[in-house]
Order: C-alpha cells, then structure tokens, then sequence
C-alpha cells in the first residue's frame, strides 16, 4: 500500500507499506482525490501547534473516494466522503454537538494516518455517500467548505451588510462562496496575488483587490483567512462598529497580535475564532453538494498523480498563476 508519509518534521516519503485486513466494525474505502493544503505542509515543516499531530503521520485530510468493502447501508461502490474528526460522541463538548472540540482529539491526517494512500478505514457514521452527479473535484472540498461553514454559521452574518474576505486562498473562496446563504450587499476580497481575481469572481466576489489602503472599513462581518498577522491588522481595521471578525486563518504557532483593546470596545466588536467543522457542519456541506445547491469544483485547478506528489507539494508551497485546490489523482 503507498502512503505519502511525514516521518519527522522536514522529513517525508512516499512509502510501500504492508496492507492490512479492516476491522469488522469498519468500511474499506479507496481514496479518489485527495485535497492538499497549508495545513499539510505545516505538518511537513513541523510548524504546527504539536498538540495536534503525531509523526510519524500519512498525510491527507481533504479527500473522497469509492467504498471497496462496505455494508448493508453502504455498500461497496458507493461514492463517499469522510469526516476526519473521530468524536468520542459521550464527552461534554461532543453532547452539545460541539464535536470539533471532542476532549479526545483524534482527526485522519494528524493523529490516525490520513488518505494519502490506498486505502482508509473508517466506521459507518463517519462516511457520508454522494448524490451520482457531485463530481470528485467538488467532493474533495467537503472538509474545507464545513471548516468555513462553521464558522460562518456561527458568526450569524447579518443579510444585507458588507462582507470582507481576507486571503485569496481555498479556504478564503470558499468563503467568499458560502458567504452567499446570508445574503450580503456585497462581498470584497483582499488577496495577496492579482493572479486569483478569475477565481475570485467565479466564487462570486464582487470586488477583488490586492490594495489594503483601498478596502475601507464598514463591513459588517471580517473573515480573515490568509492566516498572517497583518491580515489580522487589517481584519480589525476593516471592521464597521458593531461587525464581526472571523479569525479562520492560521499565522503559525505562537504569532501573536497586540489587541487594541480600546476599539474593540468601543467599537462594540464581536471577535470570533473558529476551530475546524462540527458533525452538523459537515453533514450540511453534504447536503448542499447532494443537493446541487453548491459545486465547488471551479476551485480545482491542480492535478498530480500520487507519484507525482512532489511537485504537487511544490506547486502548493510556490503558486505560479492562478492556483486554487491542489489534488492528488490516487488512481494513477
């Protein structure tokens, strides 16, 4: 079985393991498409928050595929995606269906070995099954798209008000994507690269700038997901009295920020940070995508092989022109 593998922070291998048989209790399920991200390379660089990771780790927490040993529910065949937080479901956090913050944190792609391989186990009511017309290029940004949905759902954006997006990245489209449910006036993106303003648009910006002098500051509600600490600078500058600031965006463990108390309340602000997706998260990205009421798929725009996964890597870590998803094909 090959399984893209991080061994030690800096040290990472495309490796030949011994398959195994799945457990009674699980599915066997063959990853498709695997999604790769900052976070991935984070864990590379061993520059995340070690409390979340286990090295050594296969790496892949954005993935669907084709259940090759199933069930009586779902049976082999069946096209699927899969969430990666493994919540205990009997822990206090887990009971209020706050499941991202389970007191046992377990999540593929960080604690158990992620999809960057041939195959995964999972249980039953972790496997979601696709509607046939959900293409893999949209079902592959599932876990992205609760990520943001999360946050989203709880920032309760007002319907009518100006939004800014920060970041022109996957996480920052999808953004600017989801957005939408809540009916803003208008949504702005402040991208670092003129080369996303195509997929900006496509995710329905309505103004794309790479001028922070130039965005103002009356929007209502703030997503900062560029994950730097002057895009939080600006998250706070940006920000109408009485707005939201939605902090999804990662800056590296230990960045900090100096909080301008003052404004914060005298400006009456709400500041949100936002950890991963809940259960329900996901399951409503789900049901967007089986209903065909969201495809994410324009947001794909790189494809390798898994052999090929260096220069995925690569393309990831040093964009040239425009670059949404980057996704490793496990067939090939």
């Amino acid at each position: 079985m090959r399984a893209l593998t991080v061994i030690s922070p800096g040290t990472w291998e495309l490796q030949d393991r011994e398959d195994r048989e799945p457990s009674p209790q699980s599915l066997r399920i063959a990853p498709r498409v695997v999604g790769i991200c900052g976070t991935d390379l984070d864990i590379i660089d061993g520059t995340i928050d070690p409390a979340f990771v286990r090295y050594p780790i296969v790496i892949g927490h954005e993935w669907a595929g084709t259940v090759v040993v199933g069930n009586a529910e779902i049976p082999s065949g069946s096209r699927v995606v899969v969430e990666g937080i493994i919540a205990c479901g009997i822990c206090a956090e887990c009971l209020t269906g706050d499941t991202n913050r389970c007191v046992l944190y377990d999540e593929y792609g960080f604690t158990r070995d992620g999809a960057a391989a041939d195959y995964v186990d999972a249980t039953a009511d972790l496997v979601h099954v696709l509607a046939d017309h959900v293409s893999w290029d949209s079902a592959v940004l599932t876990e992205p798209a609760a990520v943001v949905l999360r946050a989203l759902q709880r920032a309760a954006p007002a319907s009518g008000g100006e939004a800014l997006v920060i970041g022109d990245g996957t996480v920052a489209l999808l953004a600017a994507v989801l957005l939408r449910q809540w009916s803003p006036s208008r949504v702005v993106m402040l991208g670092a690269r003129d080369d996303q303003r195509a997929l900006a648009l496509k995710a329905g910006v309505d103004v794309f700038t790479t001028d922070p002098d130039s965005v103002g500051n009356n929007f209502s509600i703030v997503v900062e997901a560029a994950g730097a600490i002057a895009a939080t600078a600006t998250a706070f500058a940006a920000c109408a009295r009485g707005g939201r600031i939605v902090l999804i965006g990662y800056p590296g463990h230990g960045k900090t920020f100096p909080l301008p108390v003052d404004d914060v309340i005298n400006n009456d602000l709400n500041i949100l940070g936002s950890f991963s997706y809940t259960r329900s998260a996901w399951a409503d990205v789900v049901a967007l995508l089986n209903s065909g009421a969201a495809d994410f798929s324009f947001l794909v725009t790189h494809h390798y092989p898994l052999a090929d996964c260096e220069q995925a890597l690569g393309t990831l870590r040093n964009p040239s022109g425009a670059r949404g998803k980057v996704v490793l094909e496990m067939t090939s």
